[in-house]
């Protein structure tokens, strides 16, 4: 519901008490997409996405030239972090880069031979993984392929995910001639106790020298990536960290809460659990989050994600025009996304896909000149109706019930009676207001949003399997 809102609304976002937030800190998802890429099933594959894929070209070629957003997936590390629950290939043998991107332009001209050339894309990201893991001839390489199968727009929105501490100002520099905009740092925390613990080691100064060669550089917005959870974090140590990230001045921060599941991640088995901090650390250190990105001028976007008042995410969120894919908040329009590599995930139409987890079942399909799928699902009605109200909760803080009746032909008091009979605890608590003719989250109901938009998941209110997921705080 990309109109749902008449008038962008402003939120101040208030805490929430200690208490409030520590009696909603179970599991639930971060809403990338509804529904959740957990309900992918090995039914929907390559031809399913094929079909997606023609139905889009038919489309353009009748005049619905909607731009696309690219998403390619690096899977190569130097070194395992410990917390990291990302798909990757721990790897020193750079040979590795040139085959996985003639991999990738394979796949590439897969996708173009069904859907067109040159369609346009509005937003391109490179993550991982660790895209730069890939030397400067093997990225230009890369580029230059993207660039001759896809029409990318002089003012898209090109982004990548950089390790500090694999890259120079050299390859920053490499990074931005061709045509990269946007630069995301992951830095985690910069206490070195805590780095030790989840064996990703750098120091204060590399980052700090680093931004300001991206600065220097002309990276119209730098990210830096913080979690919050992690082993041998305390509120003191973790508030040395907001400081110096303060000091460094990002135009966005994105603040995770650590998900420690050691049953799914082999990685995090080498975690010491009584290292991680108890409930009420992780609220303390979630609390002085909020305030000092507030007191150094940051505005709220929602969830996990802040931005200075000029940042262009800023200006969308209070313009009313966020919106939400794989890569979190965003500031495009819902549009379709290709997914290109190992594990990547997109979007065509009313599809989700995510292509083969490893690297010999991806290179296996593009062997057999097919596209690399190995599961998806296509959404019914149902689905439509509760994807379009739980974006609208997590990008705008409010459903209109007429917007629903005008989409789809539902009248939402009705159809979702129960739902809304379960929000009565959330509305005890102030998180959010039922009224007359709209849902509305309250200002401290923005940092539980996903539990509000949980109540409207029917796939994890019928299965009621959470643990799979991390801690909303």
């Amino acid at each position: 519901m990309e109109d749902t809102l008449a008038q962008p609304i402003a939120f101040h976002r208030e805490l929430p008490s200690d208490a409030l937030l520590a009696r909603i800190q179970g599991p639930g998802p971060r809403y990338t997409s509804y529904p959740t890429a957990d309900r992918f099933g090995d039914g929907f594959g390559a031809d399913q996405v094929r079909t997606l894929l023609d139905e889009r070209r038919r489309a353009a070629d009748g005049g619905q030239r909607l731009p696309l957003s690219l998403y390619v997936h690096i899977p190569f590390c130097e070194s395992v972090c410990y917390y990291c629950a990302c798909n990757k290939i721990i790897t020193k043998h750079h040979e590795r880069g040139l085959p996985y991107v003639a991999a990738l332009e394979c796949e590439l001209a897969l996708v173009v031979d069904v859907l067109g050339p040159q369609r346009a894309v509005s937003q391109l990201h490179f993550g991982g993984g660790s895209p730069t893991f890939l030397s400067d001839g093997e990225i230009s390489r890369l580029m230059a392929s993207i660039r001759r199968s896809f029409d990318v727009q002089d003012d898209a929105e090109i982004s990548i995910e950089v390790d500090p501490r694999t890259v120079t100002p050299a390859r920053l520099r490499h990074l931005r001639a061709q045509g990269f905009n946007r630069i995301s740092f992951g830095v985690q925390d910069f206490d070195p106790d805590v780095q030790k613990a989840v064996h990703r080691e750098q120091s204060f100064e590399s980052v700090r020298d680093l931004m300001s060669a991206a600065r220097d550089a002309g990276f119209g917005s730098i990210n830096v990536d913080l979690i919050y959870g992690l082993p041998r974090q305390t509120p003191t140590s973790f508030a040395r960290t907001l400081e110096q990230v303060a000091d460094l001045r990002p135009d966005r921060i994105a603040l995770y809460a650590y998900a420690h599941l050691p049953q799914r991640f082999k990685p995090q088995r080498r975690i010491v659990a009584d290292e991680l901090p108890d409930g009420p650390g992780r609220v303390a250190m979630l609390g002085s989050a909020m305030a000092a990105f507030r007191a150094h001028g940051y505005a709220y976007i929602g969830m996990d994600h802040f931005a200075l008042p000029g940042d262009e995410l800023a200006v969308a969120q209070r313009e009313g025009r966020l919106h939400r894919n794989f890569q979190g908040y965003s500031t495009q329009p819902d549009c379709d996304l290709v997914g290109l590599g190992v594990s990547a995930i997109g979007r065509i139409g009313n599809g989700y896909y995510q292509n083969a987890k490893t690297l010999p079942e991806y290179e296996e399909a593009l062997a057999q000149r097919r596209l690399p799928v190995a599961r998806g699902l296509l959404l019914d009605d149902d689905d439509r109706v509760r994807r379009d109200i739980i974006m609208s909760l997590m990008c705008r803080g409010r459903v209109e019930f007429e917007d629903v009746r005008r989409v789809h032909g539902i009248d939402m008091p009705a159809a979702f009676a129960s739902e809304l009979a379960r929000l009565a605890p959330l509305r005890a608590d102030g998180f959010v207001r039922v009224l007359a003719d709209a849902i509305e989250v309250t200002d401290s109901g923005w940092y539980v949003v996903r539990a509000i938009a949980m109540v409207f998941d029917r796939y994890l209110n019928e299965s009621a399997e959470r643990g799979r997921f991390s801690r909303i705080v």
